[in-house]
């Protein structure tokens, strides 16, 4: 009997010390740590995270000190459980931990194409969910997060975990409805900068800039203007005619752009990206 509180209460403590498990402990998965760490949101004592490989988890323990295991359901048991998997494990991963999770439990996905309706009909049950798509910038600190709550999570526990989410980057509260949106404008966009940068880099290159040069000019240029379209609130079309003199190299460059598509381009890439994700 002696034996059996003593299990109850380690196991009690367990709980209380494990505040955030992470399900999956990949790239993303581990810029979500170390954001966390780093800003001092928690400490590595309160996190534990699951990986499908014994070298993943060495390699997690290693770099930030926390808790690893092969068992997804001992990361069920935290206070927050973070799916940080691909959508193609999602479902296999909730019918595994599903009888581990409790009433007063988050579980919060960061699982593209995946409903709310859809997480819930999976788990078969009510419970506290957030859907989330954060994006790759969170690996620099400078990520995006859209979080959609389920109708059991109440304020102060969205708060919280948007609160995390800030770690890495900005979090916002979206609807549902706009959940494809995001996954085109932010989710898989970076990708599409990264080709923007790429190309402009291999055009400089052409014109006998070193190849390590041009990228430091192509990817220092994207982050100053963005920079300058959130801290000046100016329109982009205004901060582009900025730039663009009257018979200028600039509007030359882009009459060229508007020539090849640019726009119409970008514009159906992003709505073939929602469309994937419906």
């Amino acid at each position: 009997m002696l034996r059996g509180i003593k299990a109850a209460t380690e196991a009690a403590e367990w709980r209380m010390i494990m505040k955030v498990g992470f399900i999956g402990a990949g790239n993303m998965a581990s810029a979500m740590i170390g954001g966390m760490l780093q800003k001092g949101l928690l400490q590595k004592e309160d996190i534990i995270a699951s990986s499908a490989t014994q070298k993943t988890a060495d390699r997690v323990a290693q770099e930030f000190g926390i808790r690893t295991t092969l068992d997804n359901k001992e990361v069920a048991k935290a206070e927050i459980v973070i799916l940080a998997i691909k959508p193609i494990y999602c479902e296999g991963v909730i019918r595994e931990i599903r009888d581990q999770i409790g009433e007063n439990q988050i579980v919060v996905t960061i699982v593209a194409g995946r409903s709310l309706q859809w997480l819930s009909d999976t788990f078969g049950k009510p419970g506290k969910l957030i859907r989330t798509m954060p994006n790759t910038p969170a690996l620099g600190g400078e990520a995006v997060t859209a979080l959609c709550p389920g109708e059991l999570v109440t304020d102060e526990e969205l708060e919280e975990v948007c609160r995390l989410f800030r770690g890495f980057g900005k979090a916002e509260v979206v609807g549902e409805h706009l959940m494809d949106a995001v996954v085109a404008v932010s989710g898989s966009s970076p990708a599409y900068v990264f080709m923007f940068i790429e190309a402009m880099a291999d055009a400089a290159v052409a014109e006998g800039m070193p190849r390590a040069q041009a990228y430091q000019f192509a990817a220092q240029s994207v982050l100053g203007s963005a920079k300058m379209v959130l801290e000046t609130g100016k329109h982009p079309g205004e901060l582009k005619d900025m730039v663009c003199s009257p018979a200028g190299t600039t509007i030359a460059g882009e009459c060229k752009l508007e020539e090849k598509g640019f726009r119409s381009s970008v514009m159906e890439c992003m709505k073939a990206c929602a469309a994937k994700d419906r």
